[in-house]
Order: C-alpha cells, then structure tokens, then sequence
C-alpha cells in the first residue's frame, strides 16, 4: 500500500500511475453535498483528460439534463455557450448533486478545454441515471418529430400507457402491483424502432436511443421500487453499467470513461454487506465485465465536517454538520493514522488489518439525519477490496448549490438517498 500526502494535484500522481492503463476510472463520493469531494475529484478528472486521453466523464444524474450540459461542453451549436445554464435548468430533487458551483466550474474546464480541439476529441459529459422517465419520453417525441414522424406512433403508444398515472411514475408501480398495469410491450416496441433509429450514425440519434433505453428503464424501476428491497437497486444500477458500456462503444475501440457517483455505487459491492442482500453495483459489475485490470476504483471518505443534504426525501436542501465518525470505523481509524488529506493506493504485499479487514464506513446520501450516526448510515466494508484506491480528508465541508427551480423527487431510491 501507498500512501501520499496530498496538497497540490500534482500529488495525485501516484494514483494516476495506478489507472494508467485502466478503461473506467470510477470516483466515488461519500456524501452528495461536500465541497472537497467534488474540487478533489475534478482534480484528478482533469488531468485523466489532459493527460491520459480520457474520453468522457458519465454521472449518477440524469440523461436528458446531463445532455444539455454535454451539448455546451463540446461546443455543440444548439449548447449553451455557458455550461452553467445548463446545470440551472436541472429540476429534479435533489439538483444540488450536479447543479452547484463546483460541477459549473469543471464543465467550463472542459467547454474551454474541448474548443482548443477537433469535434472528434472532445470529452463528453453525460448521465447514467434512470429516473428520467417524462423528460426522456418527451425528447424521444421531440427527436422523432423532427426525425422520423412515421415512429411517432410507438412512442405515443407508450406515452398513452404512462398517462393516466399522471407525472408520478411510483403511482404506475403501485398500480402494477394490483392490476395488469404494465407498460412493457408499448416500451419494448419504442426501444426497437430508436434502436434501429441508433443503427446509422450520428449523436441526436444514438442520444434518441438512450432516452427510450431510459424509459425502458424506468418502467422496471418503479415497478420494483413498490415492492422494496434490492430488486430496485440492481435494476438502477444494472442501467448504469448498460449506459456506460453504450458509452464506451459509442465512443469507439480503445476510449476510456471516467464514472463519478457515491461510494455505494462505485465501490465493489462484494466487499461489504450488500452482497449479502443480493445487491450489486456499477463498480463490481464493471470489474465483471471489463476485467479487474481494466476498472480502477476510487472511494473517498472523511473523519467529521459539514454537508449539503435534506432530513428528508423531497424536503429543502440544509447545510449539516457530520458529526466525528464512530469509533471502530474506516474514517476513525484513517483519522487516527492519515495526515488531513492524503491518498492511499492499495495492494502488494503486508497491507495493514485495517486495510483487509472489515470495518464500518460512512455512507451519507441526499436525506442525511445525524442523529442516526450511532446505528446507521455506515457499510461494513473491506476498505482494500472494495476500493483500488482511497482519497482522504480529515474534515470535508458543504458544497455551494446553485438557485434553482426544484420539482419533487420520486419514491425514495433504496437504500435511502443514494
């Protein structure tokens, strides 16, 4: 095991040496509000693309929000020549994940950084994420009235089967439960034709696709999400790793992504308890797929601080105070022994028990109560098999959101808020 003091990005290096030769670089996060989680990890992702060659960088967010950012980073002509009207359109709670100051400043990185190069080596910026079942339905209506008004029927087809469930998709779900509410035929005849559609080339086709992929998606989503229990966690997380690997074929033979999402999707879920429920995740399904060589993942932590988050699902974002971790834990015991920040790249010989062994590791998702720290929001994990590598700060503070225009989440996701 190594271990670096960090203070400047040029400390990343070691790390850097550890991905070289990775496909996906998967950076975690331990909360979705803290201010050094995200300037850290648009360190690191800076110089992946800079210097690496890193083609583009897939999040836990949305595809039709994230698409418009990604319109404005490559320097599309219908982007914003601004990436942050991009990221202040995003509506859907919690928008402080991506709409803050911190992801603004790394996508006007990357505009300024594309437009110095040629349309085809610009490094994307795209969403994972499944929940976007009316915006995704209404940009397939959109690209297929411009494109293909002959499959408009497919797509209204399945538009009709959503209706009466208004805008809350969990009303379809619950409804499924007691009557043959399914919409599955209506969505696989819709994913067929934009398939078909994502056969020829070109982005607003293979974008087209990815919508109905979403939609496709989400009708499995909220079906399972009724039921409780890990069906729909695999479900989502089984759809980012299918989005990633689109992601890579679209961008061709050799390209390499870089994956921003919590701990609890990034870090292999066969090192904690989650494998024990039957839960899988995008960082043990990319080592599946791709080879443990080829996937590189990255966990963060901190030992106390304050974070951006909601003591409840739906209601406003608050600045939190993170109380010290508990003791016996991965953050009390990196406190004890890690300089404030510094990074650990694991593996060789001798690693420590601390390392190998099983410990409890913190876990603070979008509804965050600090009251729960004695008995939850902590995953028993093994630190050195869960993660390739660890980023540490001692003490992380909260992000800086942006104004936005915020319209309700959906059913909580499972576990909570991550």
């Amino acid at each position: 095991m190594l271990v670096q003091r960090l203070g400047a990005p040029s400390d990343f290096d070691p790390l850097l040496d550890r991905v070289r030769d990775a496909r996906v670089v998967m950076i975690g996060e331990a909360t979705h509000g803290s201010y050094d989680y995200y300037r850290l990890r648009e360190q690191l992702t800076r110089r992946l693309i800079a210097e690496q060659g890193f083609d583009f960088v897939a999040v836990e967010g949305d595809w039709p929000d994230c698409d418009r950012v990604h319109r404005s980073v490559v320097g599309a002509p219908d982007g914003p020549a601004d990436p942050l009207a991009a990221l202040e359109r995003f509506e859907r709670w919690p928008t402080w994940m991506w709409a803050n100051a911190e992801v603004a400043r790394f996508c006007r990185w990357l505009r300024a950084w594309n437009l110095e190069r040629p349309e085809g080596e610009r490094a994307g910026f795209h969403g994972l994420d499944v929940y976007s079942l009316w915006e995704s339905m209404q940009a397939i209506f959109d690209y297929l009235g411009e494109e293909d008004p002959a499959s408009l029927e497919a797509a209204q087809e399945a538009y009709r089967c959503f209706e009466p469930y208004g805008k809350r998709a969990e009303e379809y779900g619950m409804a499924s439960r007691f009557v043959s509410a399914r919409c599955e035929e209506e969505v696989v005849r819709l994913l067929a034709r934009t398939r078909e559609q994502a056969a020829t080339d070109g982005p607003d086709r293979f974008s087209a696709w990815q919508n109905a992929e979403v939609v496709a998606g989400a009708e499995r989503y909220y079906r399972a999400m009724v039921g409780g229990g890990p069906e729909s966690w695999n479900v989502r997380d089984v759809h980012m790793a299918d989005t990633l690997d689109r992601l890579l074929d679209r961008y061709g033979p050799g390209s390499r992504g870089i994956v921003w999402a919590h701990n609890t999707h990034v870090g292999d879920a066969r090192a904690t308890d989650m494998a024990a429920d039957g839960m899988v995740n995008i960082g043990q399904l990319g080592r599946e797929r791709h080879g443990r060589d080829a996937v590189a993942l990255i966990g963060f932590g901190s030992w106390r601080g304050s974070v951006v988050a909601a003591p409840r699902w739906g209601s406003p974002a608050e600045t939190m105070v993170v109380p010290p971790a508990r003791e016996g834990s991965v953050e009390h015991r990196l406190h004890e022994l890690m300089p404030d920040r510094a990074v650990l790249v694991f593996g060789g010989d001798g690693q420590p028990e601390w390392v190998t062994g099983e410990a409890d590791h913190r876990a603070i998702g979008v509804v965050y109560d600090p009251s729960f720290e004695s008995w939850g929001n902590y995953v028993p994990t093994r630190l050195g098999e869960r993660y390739d590598a660890f980023i540490w700060c001692d003490e992380a503070t909260a992000l800086h959101p942006l104004p936005t225009c915020v319209t309700p989440g959906e059913m909580e996701t499972y576990p909570a808020g991550v």
